[in-house]
């Protein structure tokens, strides 16, 4: 029979231990994680809400009995610390650490496995004992090329969040090389935060954050002041920048089930507007914004007569052939030819679409594929001058092409023959071999 006592830590029991030198973390005071640190961290620096932990433990019931362990699979365990990921003992316990550290917490069961435990494994109303190493952490990454990074300080309240056209009130504080730079209320319109002087990287945020959420944001230059810098807070081209956002309050914009036909043909004039303004400012990313939600609201409407239909088609295809001529700028070719299929599928002669799809292709490297567009767009408008000069140059880089491939498969073939002219003066040919076993063979007595 076994009892609480027979796991010791540091040679004594682990109850004792705990409540000798543990702890209480968590927020409530309530005895339900009690910590303690068995080797102290490498800095001051703790994890925040949200950011990707990687950590090693041991889970081991009281009865000193191991029922989980990484360091067994070799494999150290990731997970966003305060999502619920994890049981919330974990949560609690490795936002106290430092990295580095190594700590052993006892967790009552409704921070752990709770009334249930967990089948053949532990019991139910288990409290059960963890030792974890943090070995690393860093922010929430919130875009696929790592240029928005996120540690929340404050955790927001409720489940909402801010969409794109919602109006925000936030407090504003903006770092470079430490020195701060701007400090101020603001409120903006999301997707439209480039009016008031707010980076894109902190309107991108906004529809992950909820109101109270006091967060870091760390942009890379492609979100906050690019390549031009911001001359009025003295910040040169291509810097890193650091926002500390307070989300204070929001109200959501619409959403497209939410709005009837004519509501949304109305927006979307103003919002086409919109995006056109910021793309002859060459603010592309912010256009791209506006366009999408053209698209969102009316991709799916048919309405009721012929001239609403035409009046929903010329918008969607618009908004399309806007999309694919930014991306087109921002050099995201993939999407630019995708955005000009869809107007293609509206529209098969667009002579627009069809020479943006030429473009991104003959940027992509597709030079047949580029020609038969250019092709194309001579059939629908022969007198196209920018057409047929393109043409000329995807010939022109086929040709470059077949060349190439001419002197690498030339290459090729001649290292082969001259291997295979180094392996033949090596290797004995059977032919040879014969001579002497055929004298040998009439020079015997058999």
């Amino acid at each position: 029979m076994t009892t609480d006592q027979d796991l010791t830590i540091d040679g004594q029991p682990a109850t004792a231990m705990f409540a000798a030198k543990g702890i209480d973390v968590t927020p409530s005071k309530d005895q339900g994680v009690i910590k303690v640190v068995k080797r102290q961290g490498l800095d001051g620096e703790r994890p925040m809400i949200g950011d990707r932990v990687v950590v090693h433990y041991t889970g081991k019931l009281l009865t000193g009995k191991t029922f989980d362990s990484s360091r067994d699979r070799r494999e150290p365990f990731c997970f966003n610390v305060g999502k619920g990921q994890v049981l919330k003992a974990w949560d609690i316990a490795v936002l106290s650490m430092q990295r580095g550290e190594v700590c052993t917490f006892l967790c009552k069961p409704e921070y752990a496995y709770g009334s249930a435990g967990n089948p053949n494994k532990i019991p139910p109303n288990s409290s059960v004992v963890f030792e974890m190493e943090l070995l690393k952490f860093e922010g929430e990454v919130l875009t696929d090329d790592s240029g928005i990074i996120r540690r929340i300080k404050v955790k927001g309240d409720g489940y909402t969040n801010p969409n794109d056209g919602a109006s925000v009130e936030v407090h504003l504080e903006g770092k470079c090389d430490g020195r701060l730079f701007d400090c101020r209320d603001v409120s903006f319109v999301v997707g439209e935060a480039e009016d008031k002087g707010v980076p894109f990287g902190v309107d991108r945020a906004m529809d992950k954050m909820q109101k109270g959420e006091c967060c870091l944001l760390y942009l890379k230059p492609k979100y906050g002041f690019g390549n031009k810098g911001k001359p009025e807070y003295k910040i040169g081209p291509d810097k890193d920048i650091i926002y500390e956002v307070t989300l204070k309050d929001f109200q959501r914009a619409k959403e497209s089930w939410e709005m009837d036909l004519l509501e949304k043909l109305n927006l979307a004039v103003g919002v086409k507007h919109k995006g056109n303004q910021y793309f002859k400012a060459g603010l592309y990313y912010q256009a791209v914004i506006q366009y999408q939600r053209i698209v969102s609201w009316l991709e799916m409407e048919c309405g009721s007569g012929l001239d609403q239909h035409k009046k929903i088609q010329t918008f969607i295809l618009t908004s399309h052939l806007n999309l694919a001529l930014c991306f087109l700028r921002i050099k995201e070719f993939s999407q630019a030819v995708e955005h000009c299929n869809k107007a293609i599928e509206l529209d098969e002669n667009n002579e627009k679409a069809l020479y943006r799809r030429g473009e991104a292709r003959l940027l992509r490297n597709e030079f047949s594929l580029a020609m038969e567009d250019f092709q194309l767009v001579l059939q629908v408008n022969p007198s196209n001058r920018a057409a047929r000069a393109h043409i000329s140059i995807c010939q022109s880089k086929i040709k470059e092409h077949h060349e190439q491939d001419k002197k690498t498969y030339a290459n090729m073939f001649q290292k082969f023959a001259e291997r295979d002219a180094k392996v033949s003066k090596l290797t004995i040919h059977p032919t040879t071999i014969p001579t002497k076993c055929t004298t040998m063979y009439y020079n015997s007595n058999i």
